[in-house]
């Protein structure tokens, strides 16, 4: 796996966030073995990202949309909402298991320049990350036509929110997505980071909210939100 840094810049200095510990592991050792990039910290909470972002003046973070805390878009209002913090150094990059419309328009309205999701190989990431800190703006395929979308003014705009969709938590919304898709509650779970009795949990909570009764009706409930 190889990237591109020049010896006048060096590597691309990398602050990684995201609140599964053997997720950062994997993307870390991805990295270190890549030229052109450099871990210099991770966290595992939006407190933690701030705190960090803060101490090692990353060039890049990659971040997580989803965690407990609050996720990418808190971490983006927190640190860019610090008096004397200079907006245009740090540059953001989503990553994360979620291609939902409404979490990509919410990091980019918050300040990210691009969304990738954690199925993006080590060499696309790398390339992702040297992209955007070059200015680029970067998005896996099919999710640039959200931003597209958000930001029109045409018939097509994405709608501010939907009464319905916001009774699901987050969490509920990623198990939604992953069972319309057809993924069985096994594969949910490790796609998740989950334990399948979890995600049976949130399957009974996303049936009692929306009043539905089974995943045929729950997915054609996904499919007319843009969920799927």
């Amino acid at each position: 796996m190889t990237g591109e840094a020049t010896e006048e810049t060096g590597p691309v200095r990398v602050f990684l966030v995201d609140d599964h510990a053997l997720f950062r592991a994997g993307v870390r050792a991805e990295l270190a073995a890549a030229d052109g990039v450099e871990v210099v910290g991770e966290a595992g909470s939006v407190a933690e990202a701030v705190a960090g972002i803060g101490h090692y003046r990353p060039e890049v973070v990659l971040l997580d949309v989803h965690m407990p805390d609050g996720g990418g878009a808190e971490v983006l209002r927190q640190v860019r909402g610090k008096s004397g913090e200079d907006k245009g150094e740090i540059v953001f990059l989503a990553l994360s298991v979620s291609d939902a419309a409404e979490d990509v328009i919410a990091v980019i309205r918050g300040g990210a320049r691009g969304y990738v999701t954690k199925t993006i190989s080590g060499r696309e990431l790398v390339d992702a990350i040297t992209r955007v800190k070059a200015g680029d703006a970067v998005f896996s395929p099919r999710l640039a036509g959200f931003v597209l979308d958000a930001f029109s003014e045409g018939p097509n705009a994405a709608p501010v929110g939907d009464p319905e969709l916001d009774l699901l938590t987050r969490r509920e919304r990623e198990v939604l997505r992953l069972l319309a898709r057809g993924y069985a509650y096994k594969e949910i779970a490790s796609e998740l980071f989950i334990s399948v009795k979890t995600v049976e949990t949130h399957v009974s909570s996303v049936l009692r909210k929306t009043q539905l009764s089974n995943r045929y009706e729950l997915s054609r409930w996904a499919s007319d939100r843009r969920l799927v």
